[in-house]
């Protein structure tokens, strides 16, 4: 499987975010070929601004792993990560980042560019059009 595939189905996540009224991101966490958790914000649903996409599919993958190091696993998120997920894919030692749409309101690298661990690998702008184009059309929604 590539980036592509795995970003596609983490659209698919940030589709279902749309549908239920969220801020329209999706996540998934690969590891060694597997698929361990797909999320997407749940924010508005859990009434907690710390539910983003990424904190979600963190917290089920370490789970599914039984541990709270992520080395050996791809987080692929259809925006880049604020600060706040950013700490924590840190934490998390998760070896690698791909991301879709860049966020230069609320992104980490405009804000906390060492705030990942310095082995975490990050490839930037996979379907990063897809993925503009969603939160295009949710924020035009709101409007």
């Amino acid at each position: 499987m590539d980036d592509i595939h795995y970003m596609k189905l983490a659209l698919r996540e940030a589709e279902a975010a749309f549908e239920a009224d969220e801020i329209p991101v999706g996540a998934i966490v690969v590891c060694n070929g597997q698929i361990l958790a797909k999320a997407h914000n749940l924010t508005e649903r859990l009434n907690d601004v710390t539910a983003h996409a990424e904190m979600q599919c963190i917290t089920a993958a370490a789970d599914a792993l039984g541990g709270k190091y992520l080395t050996d696993c791809t987080l692929y998120v259809t925006l880049e990560p604020c600060i706040m997920c950013a700490g924590a894919i840190g934490w998390a030692q998760i070896g690698r980042v791909v991301f879709g749409a860049s966020d230069e309101k609320r992104g980490y690298q405009r804000f906390a560019p060492q705030a990942l661990h310095p082995k975490t690998e990050v490839l930037s702008g996979v379907l990063a059009e897809e993925a503009t184009a969603l939160m295009k059309d949710f924020f035009k929604k709101k409007r």
